[in-house]
This record gives C-alpha cells, sequence and structure tokens, in this order.
C-alpha cells in the first residue's frame, strides 16, 4: 500500500493533466462558478485569490464580484518552505513575475491578512480534503492564519475535479467549502 504522500504524487499528475481537459472544455467556468457564489462570501473583510496557473479556474470573476461588495482583495506571494506572504491588490494593479514566475504584487504592496483565501487545487473531496502541488504553501499559510485567527478556505475548482477520497496527511488543511461551475458545497 502507498504511504499518503506517495498516493498524492500519482494522483496529482493525473489529476493536472485532466484539468487541462476540464479548462478546455470549460472556458468559462471562472464566471460560472462566480454567478453561484452565496451571499455570505462577500461578508468577508479582505479575500485572497491568485493568479491562475496550469489550468487553474479563474478567479478573477469572483474577485471582482468581491471587490463590488466592498471586500478588501490580495494576492500571494510565495517563497520556499515559508507560508506564503500577502499584499493588497485591485484589478488593474500591476504584477510582477514572483520567485515562481506567477504573477503577484510589487514588493511594496501593502502587506493584507485574509480572512478569506480563494484555494486553487487539483483535486478535493467530500470530506474538504484538497491535493495541491505539493509545495506545501497553502496548508502552512492555512495552519497559521487558522492557529492566529479565523480564516475560511474556499476551493475554486471544476465541478469534475472531485475525487472519491484525497490522500492526506495530518499536516494537511481542510477546505471550508468548495465552489465549482456547478455550485457551492459548504463542508462540516
Amino acid at each position: 500500500m502507498l504511504r499518503a504522500a506517495d498516493a498524492k504524487q500519482v494522483l496529482r499528475a493525473t489529476l493536472l493533466d485532466h484539468r487541462k481537459g476540464l479548462a478546455a472544455a470549460h472556458p468559462d467556468a471562472g464566471n460560472t462558478a462566480a454567478s453561484l457564489a452565496p451571499p455570505e462570501l462577500y461578508g468577508f473583510k479582505c479575500a485572497a485569490g491568485y493568479h491562475p496557473i496550469r489550468a487553474e479556474i479563474d478567479p478573477a470573476p469572483l474577485m471582482r464580484a468581491l471587490a463590488a461588495r466592498g471586500v478588501a482583495l490580495c494576492l500571494p506571494s510565495a517563497r520556499p518552505g515559508q507560508a506564503l506572504d500577502f499584499r493588497h491588490w485591485s484589478p488593474g494593479d500591476p504584477l510582477s513575475r514572483g520567485r515562481y514566475g506567477i504573477e503577484e504584487p510589487h514588493e511594496d504592496a501593502l502587506s493584507a491578512t485574509p480572512d478569506l483565501i480563494i484555494v486553487p487545487l487539483a483535486a478535493f473531496d467530500t470530506a474538504g480534503h484538497r491535493l495541491g502541488y505539493g509545495a506545501g504553501h497553502f496548508d502552512r499559510t492555512l495552519a497559521a492564519l487558522r492557529h492566529s485567527g479565523t480564516v475560511f478556505a474556499l476551493g475554486l475548482a471544476y465541478a469534475e475535479q472531485e475525487v472519491a477520497a484525497v490522500p492526506f496527511e495530518p499536516h494537511d488543511q481542510k477546505l471550508d467549502a468548495v465552489l465549482t461551475e456547478k455550485g457551492y458545497r459548504l463542508f462540516a
């Protein structure tokens, strides 16, 4: 039997390839998902999104909807082996390439502490477990924010990214909910 870390690696390779097909088949999924966001998502003070890479569902429509209702926005900056840093950002603000080649706010943008984090993923299951890329950035970040206060982790995904079970380890952080192009699901 594979240990959880090895099982994740095998599943990740298959599911990331599958996600490319989902992105091609559902190019408007980000808009559709945003239109299905429940009212309670608009009650947060600061929402962290992400700049989509590798066929991730685009969070921009949801982020624009949040901003239109007065929610401040921020984007992450990643450093090896550490929790993510967040900096304030508004649609139209310039971005620069970060350490991993991902677009992020300039270093002089103000720091932010989100209470809603929109999380990309390779897969999710009915228990709220999430499979990411394996670097642990979101797990470390969610653990730190949950330790120091309240944060809501919202997975943003294609509905077909749901799997029967995501292998998990003690350090893995669960999602509070997931939003897809087919609807919203709150986890217990």
